[in-house]
C-alpha cells in the first residue's frame, strides 16, 4: 500500500518535474526525488494545518445522510 501512494507521488513529481528538466538530462531523478519531497512536504502541511471548522462541517455533513 505504501508502494501505492510512493509511486503515485512519484509520478505526479516525474510530470512537474518533466516541465523544467528535460527526461534525459542526468539531473532529472534527482530533479524528480527533490520534487517528490516536496509534494510530501504539502500534503503533510495540509494535513497539520487543516481548519478543525472544517472537519466539523464535513461531520456533521455525514450525520444527516
Amino acid at each position: 500500500m505504501l508502494s501505492w501512494i510512493v509511486r503515485l507521488l512519484m509520478i505526479a513529481a516525474g510530470f512537474v518535474t518533466s516541465w523544467f528538466v528535460a527526461k534525459d538530462a542526468p539531473i532529472f531523478g534527482i530533479a524528480q526525488v527533490m520534487m517528490t519531497l516536496v509534494l510530501i512536504a504539502l500534503i503533510v502541511a495540509v494535513v497539520a494545518f487543516w481548519p478543525q471548522r472544517w472537519t466539523a462541517g464535513l461531520n456533521r455533513l455525514y450525520r444527516f445522510r
